[in-house]
């Protein structure tokens, strides 16, 4: 395998702390959500996750797309939903939704290039097998 880029960013205070990148783009405070009991006013883990995959599910699509030799419309989407579920057991777990709303594609290309974007987004590559993900083409 071959390594096409590292991104680092420091965290510190947990969920109620802060996270910087080593190039200082990213540069944020954490909150706890209201949904658990936080103030909420700032970003948390899940919508930061649910950022990256959402933008890595769109450029596999675009790569479908490309392969395709299909032109995705500017006004396409995924939108990801990103749960913290509380397991059985005590510890926790995550489970996403991607919702892609794919315009101007019938239903059933969208759906062939959902799936196979979802073959090759690292995303959903690095949670296949981990993490319950719901595919939704709308």
């Amino acid at each position: 395998m071959e390594k096409l880029y590292t991104a680092v960013v420091t965290a510190t205070g947990g969920r109620r702390g802060q996270i910087k990148s080593d190039d200082g783009i990213i540069d944020m405070k954490l909150a706890l959500p209201e949904g658990l009991g936080g103030q909420g006013g700032s970003t948390n883990p899940e919508q930061l996750f649910a950022a990256g995959y959402s933008a890595c599910f769109q450029s596999a699509l675009l790569v479908v797309a490309s392969q395709h030799h299909e032109r995705l419309n500017p006004e396409s989407t995924v939108t990801a939903h990103v749960d913290l579920n509380k397991r059985d057991d005590g510890g926790y777990a995550l489970s996403v939704k991607l919702a892609v709303d794919l315009k101007g594609v019938d239903q059933e290309k969208a759906r062939q290039m959902v799936d196979e974007a979802h073959q090759i987004c690292p995303y959903s590559i690095g949670t296949r097998g981990n993490v319950e993900v719901e595919l939704e083409v709308v």
